[in-house]
């Protein structure tokens, strides 16, 4: 690649850091419901047609923004795994990792869910798309590894079956938990539970669940 050819990638990565950065800033002021194109390509300072060369539509900006998410929650996830040597102490960090991340970064964990939530585009699926998929089956395997890790180890129960079901239950245990705490934050109070609390709990139900005895 040529001088000229790399100056001008640059400056598009760096247009589409401009755009993500606006999105995510209306994201936060607004909510992701609320915002506009036409919202973010004036944070951004930039047409609206440039808006588009770079998004095609709000949901490819959406996984625009969750590809982002996921970058940094696979880095949490990878520190977390790095600092534990038994595959159940790994289970557990990633769950907290997890549970740290969205509520250092809400706005990243709500675009996360609203894209899970999505069905699978048909046809030929958007670059943006492809890449929130690629990263969300790498934080699968992740978590199988970490699985296999333990019933290695002896620290993981042996008969959980196959390891990819086993990490998409953990996955989806954990998702309910996070859900019930950001939807019946009055229930939990009138109740006397700390939703911090309840996350650690589930977090320790969860690993009980798979642990070795």
């Amino acid at each position: 690649m040529n001088y000229i050819a790399e100056r001008r990638q640059e400056e598009k990565e760096r247009r589409r850091a401009e755009i993500l950065d606006a999105a995510e800033e209306v994201t936060a002021a607004a909510g992701w419901d609320e915002l506009t194109m036409d919202q973010v390509a004036r944070r951004a300072r930039l047409s609206r047609a440039l808006l588009y060369v770079y998004f095609k539509d709000k949901a490819d900006l959406m996984y625009g923004i969750c590809g982002r998410g996921m970058v940094l929650l696979r880095e949490r996830f990878t520190e977390a795994v790095a600092r534990s040597p038994r595959g159940l102490d790994q289970v557990i960090a990633l769950g907290r990792a997890y549970i740290a991340f969205s509520e250092a970064h809400p706005v990243y964990f709500d675009i996360m869910a609203r894209c899970q939530l999505r069905e699978v585009s048909g046809g030929d699926v958007p670059a943006n798309e492809l890449a929130v998929e690629a990263a969300g089956d790498e934080m699968t395997a992740l978590i199988v590894r970490v699985i296999n890790v333990g019933t290695q180890d002896g620290s993981i129960r042996s008969d959980l079956g196959d390891p990819l079901v086993a990490a998409m239950a953990l996955w989806g245990f954990l998702n309910g938990a996070l859900q019930v705490v950001s939807t019946k934050t009055k229930v939990l109070g009138r109740n006397g539970v700390d939703p911090h609390a309840m996350l650690d709990r589930a977090v320790l139900l969860a690993a009980h669940a798979i642990a070795r005895t």
